[in-house]
Order: structure tokens, then C-alpha cells, then sequence
């Protein structure tokens, strides 16, 4: 999967559906209905690309605004869900971030699992991170209710079965060899829970769990908080796993 940049032609109802003014099915409706016009002139043809950079669009003779996408780095606290709103009312990730613009995290973490977290507007580049092909790399600091033994460590990088599939770790490393209780993991697994039902399958609790890095994207700044990334950040991303 590879991104466009702005300066690339883009189809006209991919551009419709990324405005956030309908969906992509209802902005082909709309082009054959001849309610579509860019540059003052009726387009029809759903192959029909444009510069996003250059060319108006109008729909009924009004002016679509092209959405700014962005993106931003969450140390994400305890007691958050990672979701755009919750049905019970409980603070989402999105509740800590002052924006405009309509974001979403990309992947997920529990409620009670703190570290870094990215949300953004922008819908190809979240699924480039997840997709998992691209098996980007994800660091937890993990605290066990007991000192994790070797035996099962090598376990643990070797692969086991959990929920009718085999998963591993990349790396372990102790991070205090006197107490092996905190443990730091690396993977590229995206399924929910993971971390845990590893641990979980050789008899450990994890007690707290924390997301040191994701996709190389580490946090240096107070859990709760939050920047926003930069182009020179983003692209880096893009670049690397398109």
C-alpha cells in the first residue's frame, strides 16, 4: 500500500468521500446525477482524477473545502478508551485532544493501558500502520505478578497458540534482572489483548502495561498529554512502510 501526496491526481469521488461530506458511494450518486463540477465544468466520469491542490470541486454549486489532515502523539493515561465516543459516557482518548477536526485513534489500547498512542483524521495513513503486512513494531513495558522465568521467556519468542493461532514476541529483555517482574517486550502483532493473552497463556498476570513505542514513535512528555506530529514525522511513516 503506498500513499499520495496532495500533488498527486486523486479520483473525484475518493476526493468527495475524504471532504467528510458523504460517503464514497453517495459521491458517485452524485457524479452521475451531473451535481458534480470542477473548475466550472460538469464531470460525469467516476475515473475522472483531479489535483487536489489546484482544481475546485462544487457540488450544487457549492465550494468543497479540502480537509486538512492531521495527526497527533498521545501518551495516553489510565481510564481512557480508545475509541471516538462510548456509549457509557466514559472519557475516550479523542476527549484529550483540542481539535477541529474529526479524529480517531489508530489501533487501540485497554482502558487501563497507558503510552503512546496516535490519532488522525486521516484514514490511509491509520491503515497503513495496522495493516498487518506491514508488521510495525510495538515496545510494552510489562509489570507480571511474578518474576517471568527463562523457560518460559524462550516460550514466549518461539511462538504459542492463543486463540487458535500461533503468536510470538520479537524480543524480551528484563528490565531489572534482580526483580523479573518488568519485563520489556517487543511485537508486531496487532490483535486485541495480545500482550496479555501471551502472558496470560503460560499462567502470568500482567499487573500494568505500558506502550513504550509504536512504529519506532516514542512519548517523551507526561502520560495525559499530547503534540501534534510533524510532516518530517509523518512522511518518515509513510516512507517506511508503504
Amino acid at each position: 500500500m503506498k500513499l499520495k501526496n496532495t500533488m498527486e491526481l486523486k479520483r473525484i469521488n475518493k476526493f468527495i468521500a475524504d471532504s467528510g461530506i458523504t460517503s464514497r458511494r453517495k459521491a458517485e450518486e452524485l457524479i452521475l446525477q451531473g451535481r458534480v463540477s470542477v473548475n466550472n465544468h460538469v464531470v460525469t466520469e467516476l475515473s475522472y482524477r483531479i489535483n487536489s491542490d489546484r482544481d475546485e470541486v462544487f457540488i450544487d454549486g457549492e465550494k468543497i473545502k479540502t480537509k486538512k489532515n492531521t495527526y497527533y502523539l498521545l501518551n495516553k493515561p489510565k481510564g481512557t478508551i480508545s475509541t471516538a465516543s462510548d456509549e457509557k459516557n466514559r472519557k475516550t482518548v479523542v476527549d484529550l485532544i483540542k481539535t477541529r477536526e474529526k479524529i480517531y485513534p489508530v489501533g487501540r489500547l485497554d482502558y487501563n493501558t497507558t503510552g503512546v498512542l496516535l490519532l488522525t483524521n486521516d484514514g490511509d495513513f491509520s491503515n497503513l500502520l495496522t495493516h498487518p503486512k506491514n508488521k510495525v513494531p510495538k515496545k510494552y513495558e510489562v509489570q507480571l505478578d511474578r518474576d517471568l522465568e527463562k523457560k518460559d521467556a524462550n516460550k514466549l519468542l518461539k511462538g504459542i497458540m492463543i486463540d487458535r493461532r500461533k503468536g510470538r514476541f520479537e524480543k524480551i529483555i528484563y528490565i531489572n534482572h534482580k526483580e523479573r517482574k518488568m519485563v520489556e517486550v517487543k511485537c508486531v502483532e496487532g490483535r486485541n489483548h495480545f500482550v496479555k493473552k501471551m502472558f496470560e497463556a503460560l499462567g502470568y498476570n500482567v499487573k500494568k502495561l505500558n506502550r513504550k513505542s509504536f512504529a519506532g514513535i516514542e512519548a517523551d512528555f507526561p502520560l495525559g498529554t499530547y503534540r501534534e506530529m510533524s510532516k518530517v514525522e509523518i512522511q518518515k511513516l509513510i516512507n517506511k512502510y508503504s
